[in-house]
């Protein structure tokens, strides 16, 4: 990957362009609704894998174990380490 700077110093760097996927992510404690971005041609699995130890998840839905709404919020960041699984929201059956 090429780096560039600006005449200011600022670092451009290749875009690295993903689509949104809908998903319900189960950690230790609650689920959690939301949007994760995936890069084309590759699974939910592959982006897990190469994440850092953090997902990022934006439009969040904290959901309790009663599923009551116990937090929303724009942009959220996980620890992989707490995530038992994740289920893009295409996949459930009707």
């Amino acid at each position: 990957m090429v780096t560039h700077y600006d005449e200011k110093g600022k670092i451009f760097t290749q875009v690295v362009s993903k689509h949104p996927v809908q998903v319900i992510i189960q950690t230790v404690q609650n689920k959690i609704r939301g949007t994760i971005y995936v890069r084309p041609d590759w699974r939910v699995k592959d982006e897990l894998n190469v994440s850092d130890r953090f997902l990022a998840v934006t439009n969040a839905v904290i959901v309790g174990s009663q599923n009551e709404e116990l937090y929303q919020t724009g942009f959220l960041v996980v620890n992989t380490s707490h995530i038992i699984w994740v289920l893009p929201e295409e996949e459930l059956a009707a």
